[in-house]
């Protein structure tokens, strides 16, 4: 698996390769410091298939990246590594063609989970467990939001979890299994959770969760 890591910080780098190599030893990896580079690099050499791309909030400008380097080939996996989690700045991340967002301060259990996810053809959200800390942040803002939304749309605890395992790329058996329910169960959850979302596929719920605020991943403490 050739990927590309894109950051302007070396030690972020540094950290990001070590880990990779570690958890992804078969992994081939090239580095960009910016866009400019980053575009050299997938133009050179167009059997990279995971891009994950840096980013600096104060910098901005993830999303208009995701989708440049997105239009080179669509095929690629990119996957933003942020510490801007506003949940606006999530879901253009998405909209633009990322299949994953994750967050600069998740643990290397995350990070890890989050690349199967998206490696194994699923979309990957950050939890509002997962720890952010910036200038924006307001952890008691976000689960109020969530509480809302889920109040709002009469989700039940049970959809809840659904919803979390269904942004975690996981399908109805390996669902059925974690919540130790029978697979048409599942089933009636996720198609509950289609009709509440007024969505008509997998990903679709996922995004307008998380267009409303929601967020869900892995828990920070898996």
């Amino acid at each position: 698996m050739k990927t590309l890591l894109v950051d302007d910080h070396e030690l972020f780098r540094c950290g990001l390769s070590m880990l990779l190599g570690e958890r992804f030893p078969e992994a081939v990896l090239r580095e960009a410091v910016d866009l400019e580079a980053a575009q050299a690099c997938l133009q050179a050499e167009p059997d990279i298939e995971l891009v994950l791309l840096g980013w600096n909030p104060q910098d901005g400008g993830e999303v208009e990246a995701v989708g440049q380097l997105k239009a080179l080939l669509p095929q690629r996996f990119i996957v933003v590594v942020s510490g801007d989690q506003r949940p606006g700045t999530i879901v253009s991340c998405i909209h633009e063609g990322a299949a994953g967002f994750i967050c600069k301060t998740s643990s290397p259990e995350v990070v890890t989970h989050a690349l199967q996810v998206v490696l194994g053809g699923g979309l990957y959200l950050p939890s509002p467990a997962d720890p952010v800390r910036g200038p924006d942040d307001d952890d008691e803002a976000d689960h109020a939001v969530a509480r809302r939304v889920i109040a709002d749309l009469d989700l039940s605890p049970r959809q809840v979890d659904v919803l979390r395992l269904l942004a975690q790329g996981s399908t109805n058996k390996v669902i059925g299994r974690e919540l130790d329910l029978a697979e048409s169960t599942v089933k009636t959850h996720v198609l509950g959770l289609f009709r509440k979302l007024q969505v008509t596929t997998r990903t679709e719920a996922v995004l307008a969760a998380a267009k409303l605020g929601l967020r869900f991943g892995r828990d920070e403490a898996a």
